[in-house]
């Protein structure tokens, strides 16, 4: 059996006869009975009384109409669903970032959300190494990374643009200089990220190539602990500017140039290329590429890849 079989099935039930059915489906009499009765050679069953003038159902026809108008009523669920999805009032955007990375996604997710509060936003924590994978591998939509990705399988959206710099608490005696060396930290106590990172090995060979002494007294597993506790006065850190925009404004830590360091890193987005995206990630990248538009700055759109 076939949904226009039900239909013309349930349209006889419901009209009382095949005549007025025929009226209400714009067909002729002859082309209502013929698909009633292949549909009733195909059950095995009488769908309807034949010696009323009514359209009695029969016991079979009874069962086979309740069950009918659920297929129906699923079909038309179905369509009213895909038709929210299209409109973007029902759906699910998953990304997977790291701690950092997820910095980036606060402000074009709180557009996003804004734009579309009905699609459900779920931001999966992971390593940076492991994104790559985590996208072909469908676990998640878009990743945000922090470096290129080797791997012809994913498209490449530049996104960010980040730099490490070098703060302190505002009562540290540096927090006066408007500009200082690598030197001038041989005596300081930094405060350290536990997870290897290429800003981490920058940072070593940078001290090493000026032959100062880098004393990393504590190390931390958050940035958000690494903030905190430099705050608070306990030494010295390396941080990405994203990760203390909000911590310098307020003037709980301070910003000092060093004439020895320009370490800047790209944030990327990346997807898979083969395979259309969620109606859901398509806007996702439009609300990205506006924010881009708007903000300016550090924000950008532009693809690599």
């Amino acid at each position: 059996m076939d949904i226009a079989q039900l239909e013309v099935f349930l349209a006889v039930a419901r009209e009382g006869g095949f005549s007025r059915a025929a009226e209400k489906l714009y067909r002729t009499q002859s082309a209502v009975s013929q698909a009633v009765r292949k549909l009733e050679k195909e059950i095995g069953e009488p769908l309807f009384d034949r010696s009323s003038r009514e359209g009695l159902l029969t016991d079979a026809g009874r069962i086979l109409q309740e069950y009918a108008e659920r297929l129906i009523n699923l079909r038309e669920n179905a369509r009213e669903a895909l038709t929210e999805l299209r409109e973007l009032q029902m759906g699910k955007l998953v990304v997977g970032a790291n701690e950092l990375t997820a910095l980036y996604l606060l402000r074009v997710l709180g557009e996003f959300r804004r734009l579309h509060p009905a699609i459900r936003i779920v931001v999966q924590r992971s390593l940076g190494s492991q994104l790559p994978d985590d996208v072909r591998r469908h676990r998640c939509e878009f990743g945000v990374l922090t470096y290129e990705p080797r791997d012809e399988e994913l498209s490449s959206i530049v996104v960010y643009s980040d730099e490490l710099i070098f703060v302190v608490p505002p009562q540290h005696p540096l927090a006066r200089e408007s500009r200082i060396s690598i030197r001038q930290l041989g005596a300081e106590s930094f405060v350290a990220h536990i997870v290897p990172s290429p800003y981490r090995d920058r940072v070593i060979q940078l001290f090493e190539k000026h032959k100062t002494p880098l004393h990393m007294g504590v190390e931390l597993p958050t940035l958000q602990a690494i903030k905190r506790f430099v705050a608070l006065g306990n030494g010295v850190a390396f941080l990405p500017e994203i990760s203390v925009e909000d911590e310098i404004a307020r003037g709980d830590l301070v910003r000092i140039p060093i004439q020895e360091l320009s370490e800047h890193r790209k944030l990327r987005l990346i997807h898979r290329k083969a395979g259309a995206l969620s109606h859901a990630g398509r806007a996702f990248l439009k609300v990205a590429e506006s924010v881009a538009h708007t903000q300016g700055g550090r924000y950008c759109f532009e693809r690599d890849r």
